[in-house]
């Protein structure tokens, strides 16, 4: 039988107000095991697009509709999950609106970027937001610590 890694999606999901202003991005506090904060997301069904699971999944944990605008990687080292070697595909999204944590999400947190608690990211979700801010800000590892 062939194995082959688990397959994920994660949001990093922008929230925007009624203005169209930047308030910050979603983390949830999961309810399963790795206890922490992370990026919302989980697992792409048989038959399911990864688009369509990046969508899904953020109606499910943030009950939110988001719009997919970018892709922003693809994060595959073996050791990134510890339960499994887990493959996530990372969008990012934009949203309007309050997120509410449902389904595997205890509750769902808007951070301003310079409020991340990074020291309570679980996974490897610590590494994702600082690729993020690099890449879509340009700040570099130093400015963002």
């Amino acid at each position: 039988m062939i194995q082959t890694p688990f397959l994920a999606v994660d949001g990093i999901v922008e929230i925007y107000n009624n203005t169209g202003e930047f308030e910050g991005i979603v983390l949830i506090e999961r309810l399963n095991t790795p206890k922490g904060l992370a990026l919302p997301g989980g697992f792409v069904d048989i038959g399911e697009s990864v688009q369509s699971a990046v969508v899904r999944e953020m109606k499910e944990e943030l009950s939110l509709d988001v719009m997919i605008q970018s892709l922003h990687g693809v994060y595959s080292d073996p050791t990134r999950d510890s339960r499994f070697h887990c493959v996530s595909i990372i969008y990012v999204c934009k949203a309007f609106g309050i997120p509410v944590g449902a389904d595997d999400a205890k509750e769902a947190f808007i951070y301003p970027l310079d409020a991340i608690p990074y020291e309570k990211l679980v996974f490897d979700h610590a590494q994702i937001i600082s690729d993020y801010r690099k890449n879509y800000y340009g700040e570099t590892i130093k400015d963002i610590k």
